[in-house]
């Protein structure tokens, strides 16, 4: 469907079913984490930054033991064994990456190594040919083009940079993640207008998730629903305008 979209200037976009397929996350990336954070934690345990963010698991876990989430294991850094903590990190990743939990601590890990992955050709970002037609389009036209994922912003531009149509990135002004809020409050696409420095009705948002359409709608923001294979379907009687295409969204 041709969207309705106009005088815009900024192109805010999401990433999983939107710019790539979301079968790519969960059989792409997430595979390669949960196949691989094992031996990626034994070999890799005494690196400064693989213990930065199994500190960041480790509190974590432990709030989540204080919230009463049953699947969660405290972790004591000062008290457990090496092995023990890292025992403790696979079990409290595992239950989490299971449960498709969008939590900083996690994300964090699972960027860390998916750089291993990008970086080593193992893994390359898929994009929907439309969307990168469409990106080159827009940024010809003047437009500048944004990316709002959960995932973190490090994990945003391994895909953008090792995608399968080559390095993106220079088309890409800016990232943001779930740091800036919650993808499906309003509050979060406002702070994005604001730190960009435009109106939020001169941004256009795209996503494949009507609560996050509905939150930035709220906000002021123009929208497109993403129409993409194995995105959740979307209401015949849905008031935002789709697109399967991006080409057809127009300038």
């Amino acid at each position: 469907m041709t969207t309705s979209a106009s005088n815009y200037d900024i192109v805010l976009l999401d990433i999983e079913g939107t710019t790539t397929p979301i079968s790519f996350v969960h059989e792409a990336l997430f595979p390669y984490v949960a196949r691989s954070v094992g031996e990626f934690l034994e070999t890799k345990w005494t690196d400064s930054e693989v213990q930065t963010h199994v500190q960041a698991i480790a509190q974590q876990a432990n709030e989540d033991v204080k919230d009463g989430i049953d699947s969660a294991i405290a972790i004591d850094l000062d008290a457990d064994s090496s092995d023990e903590i890292r025992r403790k990190v696979l079990a409290n990743v595992d239950w989490q990456m299971k449960a498709d939990r969008k939590i900083g601590a996690l994300k964090g890990l699972q960027g860390y190594m998916w750089r291993f992955g990008f970086e080593s050709g193992t893994l390359k970002g898929e994009m929907y040919p439309d969307a990168v037609q469409a990106i080159e389009r827009w940024v010809k036209a003047g437009k500048r083009v944004f990316i709002y994922s959960s995932g973190s912003v490090e994990a945003q531009k391994l895909i953008f940079g090792y995608s399968d149509h080559g390095d993106l990135l220079r088309y890409i002004s800016g990232h943001y993640d779930t740091k800036v809020g919650p993808k499906t409050e309003d509050s979060s696409y406002k702070g994005i207008a604001k730190d960009i420095g435009v109106q939020p009705t001169r941004i256009l948002f795209v996503s494949d998730n009507i609560l996050e359409i509905q939150a930035a709608d709220m906000a002021g923001l123009q929208t497109v629903v993403s129409i993409r294979p194995g995105n959740a379907p979307i209401k015949e009687d849905c008031k935002f305008q789709t697109t399967t295409d991006f080409m057809t969204i127009p300038l």
